[in-house]
């Protein structure tokens, strides 16, 4: 059954890749609206103690609830009609090529958030299959959230608007009412999958938010994020920015500066970044920075993220400096080069694309 069968308030039966915090607050949220849920780990073992206890949630609501586990990609495929990828970027296409055998025509796979294009490259390669799926895209996440342990999860916030891209394109507005359905209002159409990769701020702001807070990191310290968003952090986050929205132009795509993001998704009134940092510090007093060195901030954000934007730039003629510097510093702190840790960008032939070409394909 797809979305075009559905009446508004139907159930739906949706599946979701991943155990983490977006994952966990996802369930909890969708079985709490009345849809039933089945949680597969990836790893194999983020969702065995859901199959005895009830996953408890807290923030913005507190409840618990009871949702079903998945041995495996083919019994998660089998126990939804649409399926939800929330975890890192890092794991997309492992992820993806697992899934894929057991896809069926009429699915709907929603990609939570999506980067580095992860979306086209399951789009294409279910085609090459002869799988005729809808596959939705998020550039960020409908909620924030922290996972406390394997069935308990704190909803942090619920975004005021979420921008909803479709592989076929022609199927976006299928794709928002899906998503209003399943999560409530506030979901709008976005032109592409591309406008939704550029759409993510996260890369721009966590990249020099761990770079330049680096020995914090390393020492796991407590050190609330925003606080830490100085006003030189804060030029450097802004000059990443620039660049994002300058490669999103050359692409045709407009996108918001960082401050809307801000303003839109947590309601901020200030119009610099760094009156925002000391607008959120004030009013939420975190979250708290990452304290571990393979922090998402440099292992999912750096390669997916920013040597995304550093790679369309490269195509489009367009230079990304700024964007540059903080992938060479990240890489040379972490001894990695993040360059080559994005297993998206070969497959999907970046390197050898054109502007005209990649926007065909989309």
């Amino acid at each position: 059954m797809t979305e075009a069968d559905r009446v508004p308030g139907a159930v739906w039966r949706v599946g979701i890749a991943g155990t983490g915090a977006i994952a966990l607050a996802s369930a909890a949220w969708l079985r709490q609206a009345g849809h039933g849920v089945t949680v597969w780990s990836p790893g194999g073992r983020g969702a065995q103690a859901l199959r005895t206890q009830a996953l408890e949630a807290s923030g913005l609501q507190s409840f618990s609830v009871t949702v079903d586990v998945a041995d495996d990609a083919a019994g998660l495929c089998a126990a939804a009609d649409v399926l939800l990828l929330a975890l890192p970027v890092n794991g997309h296409k492992q992820v993806m090529d697992a899934l894929l055998p057991f896809l069926r025509d009429g699915q709907t796979v929603i990609v939570s958030s999506m980067a580095s294009l992860s979306s086209l490259y399951l789009h294409e390669a279910a085609r090459r299959a002869g799988r005729q799926v809808t596959v939705a895209s998020f550039g960020t996440t409908v909620l924030t959230a922290r996972r406390e342990s394997g069935t308990q999860v704190k909803v942090m916030t619920r975004r005021k608007a979420v921008g909803v891209s479709a592989l076929p394109t022609q199927k976006a507005n299928e794709a928002v009412a899906l998503c209003t359905a399943l999560f409530g209002d506030g979901f709008s159409v976005q032109q592409s999958a591309l406008a939704s990769a550029l759409a993510n701020v996260n890369p721009q702001s966590h990249g020099p938010l761990a770079v330049f807070n680096w020995t914090r990191i390393e020492r796991a310290e407590n050190w609330p994020q925003y606080h830490c968003m100085t006003p030189g952090v804060s030029r450097a986050i802004e000059a990443l920015d620039r660049e994002r929205r300058a490669v999103a132009a050359a692409f045709g795509i407009e996108v918001g500066p960082i401050e809307a993001h801000f303003a839109r998704s947590f309601g901020t009134t200030s119009h610099t970044l760094a009156d925002i940092a000391a607008e959120l510090h004030a009013k939420r007093g975190g979250p708290p920075g990452p304290t571990q060195v393979d922090t998402r901030y440099v292992t999912e954000d750096m390669p997916y993220g920013l040597v995304f934007v550093e790679a369309l730039g490269a195509m489009a003629g367009v230079p990304t400096p700024a964007t540059r510097t903080i992938v060479d510093a990240a890489s040379l702190l972490n001894g990695v080069d993040y360059r080559s840790e994005n297993d998206l960008l070969e497959p999907l032939g970046l390197a050898r694309e054109t502007v005209a070409g990649l926007l065909a394909r989309l």
